[in-house]
């Protein structure tokens, strides 16, 4: 055991979104295993735990109104329910087929594809998506040198570069706005799809690195039918990790409907200054909270450069009809491409893909809406949203019916957009903070990446900084999330 001083210490997570969960969870877990005099308090500002994890249960459905899935490559989010025994929740899907839509024509992405690259070269050449002359331009990625550019650059650019104008256009674009809600040609690829780089790199091409990826990989990783590697969701719906999480932390003070109006510090601690006019002394600060409210918190202004950093507001419409009203149609999920005339930016038939969110009979379809410089159908009422989003479906699928039910979620602010320089904007950030706080960390989707996986991460890994400040404790995680 490590010798730790008697003197108890305290640690305030501001945020109770699944970064913040699992730095609560992480922090007491390590403070019994080790017996650290610890104090642990979450305080957030909602009436939920949760953050954009937030499941409806009713009448035998299961509607995500957030995120609805996951994709796991590294095993982070089946380690942390293995840890709250939860695994067992954790289903994988095994029927699940994505079409990209143009105008009026829905093409299927072909097999052996990550992110709309080619693994293998004959469903890609006999996919219409892309001409014969965008198939041949898009192999010329096997022989393009490297790039010899330095610093960051446009994810947009870099794949142009390597597959041409019309394969990006026609696939990858579609596919990558629809996961990052964003412009790809202002995002960046250092912040968002590494890898692509490191497969140029290393293999002198994206496709030999990919193809090189898919052969080292476990088996199963990789579904053909969905063309990327396994997607999987709890039975019970999302919202299953952050109610286990919230279980679990018997040792930790919960404060809800609380907010954090400043942090300053005070003597060798630092104050937080509440809404409720009360104030707590603390010696770590964990903030896991959306951007907006992180740039208030502070007057450094390398911190307040962060408000620099777009985010888009987006929303999930979710709908139920009966399953016989739905006209035939193979697929699970439909990718927008940017020259399309639509309201959505992905649409996802839940229910085919998870049957067991919905009674027999019955169908729910997931429109995500908002994208950058297109938000504005976000602030449309609820029955205008329904509206325009039931005519891009008759225009797609010839659906000529009505709902039996809409819930519309809007989440305000809530997709950061990792533009061009983001990684040395955020590092220039952390570092500023941590001269002035030693023992406070950022955390969150608004940094290191978006997914649920290296949310969970970034939350175990600023716990780690800290308890290793506090407690000297041996770090167990590494400052990687690629």
């Amino acid at each position: 055991m490590i010798d730790v001083t008697e003197q108890k210490r305290k640690i305030a997570v501001i945020g109770g979104g699944i970064t913040g969960l699992t730095a609560a969870f992480y922090l007491q877990e390590q403070a019994r295993l080790h017996h650290y005099p610890l104090e642990i308090v979450l305080i957030e500002g909602s009436h939920r735990l949760g953050g954009k994890l937030q499941t409806l249960r009713k009448d035998g459905f299961i509607i995500d109104r957030g995120p609805s899935s996951f994709r796991d490559p590294k095993g982070i989010v089946a380690q942390l329910a293995k840890q709250l025994n939860i695994e067992d929740e954790i289903v994988t899907t095994t029927n699940a087929k994505t079409f990209i839509a143009i105008d009026k024509d829905l093409q299927q992405v072909p097999q052996n594809t990550i992110m709309g690259i080619p693994t293998k070269f004959k469903p890609f050449m006999a996919s219409e998506l892309v001409s014969w002359s965008g198939k041949v331009r898009a192999t010329a990625d096997l022989i393009i040198p490297p790039s010899k550019v330095d610093g960051d650059r446009s994810l947009g650019k870099f794949v142009r570069r390597r597959f041409g104008e019309e394969f990006v256009q026609s696939l990858i674009e579609p596919l990558l706005s629809g996961v990052y809600s964003g412009d790809i040609d202002e995002l960046s690829l250092q912040s968002t799809l590494p890898s692509l780089l490191r497969y140029e790199q290393q293999r002198g091409s994206v496709i030999r690195g990919m193809r090189h990826e898919m052969k080292s990989s476990e088996p199963g990783d990789f579904t053909v039918r969905h063309n990327s590697k396994n997607v999987q969701k709890f039975r019970g719906g999302m919202s299953t990790l952050t109610h286990a999480l919230t279980d679990e932390l018997t040792d930790c003070e919960i404060l809800k409907s609380v907010k954090v109006q400043s942090i300053t510090p005070f003597q060798d601690k630092t104050c937080l200054s509440l809404n409720n006019k009360s104030t707590i002394l603390v010696d770590g600060v964990i903030v896991a909270t959306p951007l907006h409210m992180v740039t208030n918190l502070f007057e450094e202004e390398e911190v307040r450069q962060l408000q620099t950093v777009p985010c888009n507001t987006v929303a999930t419409v979710t709908m139920i009809f009966k399953e016989d009203s739905l006209q035939s149609f193979d697929g699970t999920d439909v990718y927008i491409s940017r020259n399309s005339d639509y309201s959505f930016t992905s649409v996802t038939f839940e229910h085919k893909k998870w049957p067991f969110i919905a009674p027999e009979g019955y169908a729910v379809v997931n429109c995500y809406i908002g994208r950058t410089g297109d938000t504005a159908i976000v602030d449309l009422s609820d029955s205008e949203i329904e509206k325009a989003l039931l005519e891009d479906f008759q225009q797609l699928f010839g659906l000529d019916q009505l709902p039996l039910e809409t819930i519309v979620s809007r989440w305000k602010d809530s997709m950061p957009q990792y533009t061009i320089g983001h990684a040395d904007r955020v590092k220039k950030a952390k570092d500023t903070l941590r001269k002035l706080y030693p023992t406070m960390r950022l955390a969150g989707n608004s940094y290191n990446g978006i997914s649920i996986p290296k949310c969970i991460k970034q939350g175990k890994h600023s716990a780690d900084q800290l308890l290793c400040e506090l407690f000297e404790h041996t770090p167990q995680f590494t400052n990687s999330f690629d």
